[in-house]
């Protein structure tokens, strides 16, 4: 288990549940008067801090805290969730509009998802490729086959009659000692350690010839040095993407204003609250995904061709219900709307990679 990625999702649920105002129900405070201010009371929360009236000290309230910091475990994310599967602009709506007690703040449910995406994703590793059955013959066994097919077939040249058995012949012994060349150069240990023909290896091979050439910049350089050593860049792309998913926001919101550059009570708070809802449901069904392809590669292929289709058909719910638009506006809004996400997520992914191997 990766203790890091665990830590990083608990970390994610009580940031996410810091942002949150106190909810749920709180028993009556004997003394009437607020433990945290002082101030008087007349209900389960202090009207003066919002402080709870009643201050649980029991071992299962603990709990209670631990679930719902970690897990949001409140009636909010029930209300939430379906609201954002299945009807995402009246959500984006409701929120822009006032309606916040009812629903999880965008930025709270998008920050524990992108932390739990990637507690769940420390799990997952990268599948080695299936190597030439030639090479996987290792060693002096499969050098000495090769030599002696191609000693079988001298003897057969040598009592060949026919000039159609010899150019067959000859044909088949270059062959044989092409396939013993590559054996030779698969199935050999390297020096650097890594396994022959793994995707480590490959990335290693072409960061070591980008690094030995003249031609490469110094910043060129920098990176090919680091992705050398796959595993730890692998690692330190994995962490840099969601210690920094929170671009995606700041990335996004421009282009949004861009599509309503001439309506004033569309504000930059808007745009972030419909491209945080917007990123959230992106990552919960991607998530759903891969975690299908796990059980069985055909139904998560069939998850990823519906997310292609769904995702769009999403988008464009919450741009026409979130902004209360019109069928022409949102049609065209839609259209440049997927180039600007083509582009942010370009932005993104380029900005990862570079903090992460070429700073």
């Amino acid at each position: 288990m990766d203790l890091e990625a665990a830590g990083g999702a608990v970390t994610a649920g009580l940031i996410a549940g810091a942002v949150e105002k106190p909810t749920g129900h709180a028993g009556e405070h004997e003394d009437n008067i607020c433990s945290d201010c002082g101030a008087g009371t007349s209900g389960n929360f202090c009207s003066n801090c919002g402080q709870p009236t009643h201050v649980h000290r029991t071992l299962l309230h603990l709990g209670e805290e631990l679930l719902h910091g970690v897990l949001h475990f409140d009636a909010r994310i029930w209300r939430t969730l379906p609201l954002l599967a299945f009807n995402p602009g009246r959500l984006t709506r409701e929120w822009i509009h006032g309606k916040r007690a009812t629903y999880v703040s965008p930025l709270a449910i998008f920050l524990f998802t992108v932390f739990l995406t990637f507690f769940a994703l420390s799990f997952v590793h990268m599948p080695q490729p299936t190597l030439n059955p030639v090479a996987t013959v290792a060693g002096a066994e499969g050098a000495a086959e090769f030599e002696q097919g191609r000693r079988q077939i001298a003897e057969a040249r040598a009592t060949a009659t026919s000039a159609d058995d010899q150019v067959a012949l000859a044909v088949a012994d270059n062959v044989l000692a092409g396939m013993s060349g590559t054996k030779a150069e698969q199935g050999a240990p390297r020096a650097d350690g890594l396994a022959p023909g793994s995707w480590q290896a490959g990335v290693h091979d072409v960061a070591a010839r980008i690094y030995a050439s003249e031609d490469s910049g110094p910043g060129a350089k920098k990176m090919a040095k680091k992705l050398m050593n796959p595993d730890l860049a692998l690692y330190k792309i994995q962490q840099t993407f969601y210690k920094f998913a929170f671009l995606l926001v700041p990335l996004s919101v421009p282009f949004m204003a861009l599509l309503f550059l001439w309506r004033r009570e569309a504000t930059l708070y808007d745009h972030g609250v419909f491209v945080l809802y917007s990123l959230t449901f992106a990552t919960i069904i991607s998530v759903l995904a891969i975690a299908l392809g796990f059980i069985s590669p055909w139904l998560g292929g069939v998850a990823w061709f519906a997310i292609m289709f769904g995702f769009p058909v999403h988008q464009f719910a919450q741009l026409k219900g979130g902004y209360s638009l019109s069928w022409v506006s949102t049609i065209w809004r839609f259209f440049f709307l997927q180039i600007f996400c083509l582009i942010a997520s370009l932005l993104f992914v380029f900005a990862v990679v570079w903090l992460a191997v070429g700073t």
